[in-house]
């Protein structure tokens, strides 16, 4: 992939909607990767479009919410809509590639909670499109074969600490599970009635108060719970790999990260939402032994969610790459 896979990126636009995107907070990914992908020092754009393998829509759908919805706080999602339809309809009566495949060598990139949307009204047109999402439901439309499932990154202004990847042994974890936030969605809401403040090993809280260090307490945990929130995409994903402790996905229709290379068994724990009140019993009954393989091995694929700029091979951008070249190799229009 790094010699031969090249990326055209449609020049039609103007900021903030197109061609930039969020850098920090939760939808850093966003603007993370268009600016990647639109920097000179990428070894993935193409010079000129008839050499690309895929096509890139630069549209920042976070940067439409942001500026086209909240002025006015409205929730209409007909003019997300129509702003990206707009787009590719632009591109598409300016140049052939789109129409040649149907959109199926083109793909478009988003975090935010309302991208899969954009193309619920018009589904013949967005039929072959590849969209690269946080929000990876697969009850909502998000198809593993086509699709690529996007990390949700939680980015602070002052970008990531080295300080923050822990690498403390077994042995020194002395907190079975963790988790601290708010109740954002109903798989939440049944974590914290079944569990907030009632264990010790379970640790479960709503938001920490001042003086406790998130960070630390997740380096101390053996065990570290993503529940979905809201949408199925958590940060803490990326946050467990940081702290070095094994995730705990709990979801019913997540589409995990990278699952066409990695195989999220040898290194997490899935637990179905129906099972919320068996999480001591389901993580105590995971012998040691095989508790200190998974861990292990979380410290060994953290660099593939680990955020470099430039980006740097192996990492969690190359890996966004590498998912959305197997899909391109793999390429299918749809009767």
């Amino acid at each position: 992939m790094m010699k031969r896979f090249k990326i055209w990126v449609y020049r039609e636009g103007e900021m903030p909607l197109v061609h930039m995107g969020p850098m920090k907070h939760i939808y850093a990914i966003e603007g993370q990767f268009i600016s990647e992908i639109e920097s000179k020092k990428s070894t993935f754009v193409a010079s000129h479009p008839e050499e690309a393998h895929a096509f890139f829509l630069p549209v920042s759908v976070a940067y439409i919410v942001k500026y086209v919805y909240m002025p006015i706080t409205t929730y209409d999602r007909e003019r997300l809509v129509r702003i990206f339809t707009d787009y590719i309809k632009v591109v598409a009566n300016k140049y052939p590639f789109w129409n040649r495949t149907y959109g199926a060598d083109h793909f478009m990139l988003s975090c935010h909670d309302w991208a899969p949307e954009v193309s619920v009204p018009d589904p013949e047109l967005y039929r072959n499109l590849i969209r690269v999402l946080c929000n990876a439901n697969s009850s909502e439309g998000f198809h593993p074969k086509r699709d690529v499932t996007l990390p949700e990154l939680n980015l602070p202004p002052q970008g990531f600490s080295r300080h923050w990847r822990f690498s403390r042994p077994p042995d020194k974890r002395i907190i079975l599970a963790f988790f601290a936030g708010g109740g954002h969605g109903d798989v939440r809401k049944s974590l914290l009635y079944h569990w907030k403040d009632k264990d010790d090993e379970v640790q479960v809280h709503g938001y920490l108060s001042k003086g406790q260090d998130y960070n630390k307490l997740m380096g101390k945990s053996k065990f570290c719970l993503c529940p979905s929130g809201f949408e199925v995409a958590s940060p803490r994903l990326i946050e467990s790999f940081y702290a070095g402790c094994v995730p705990v996905i709990i979801s019913d229709s997540y589409v995990l990260p990278f699952s066409d290379v990695l195989d999220w068994s040898k290194f997490s724990v899935e637990i179905p939402v129906e099972r919320m009140s068996d999480i001591k019993k389901i993580l105590k009954g995971i012998p040691e032994k095989k508790y200190r393989r998974m861990q292990k091995r979380v410290l060994k694929v953290r660099r593939h969610f680990e955020l470099n700029r430039p980006a740097k091979p192996f990492d969690l951008l190359h890996m966004v790459l590498h998912s959305i070249w197997l899909r391109r190799l793999n390429i299918r229009l749809e009767d």
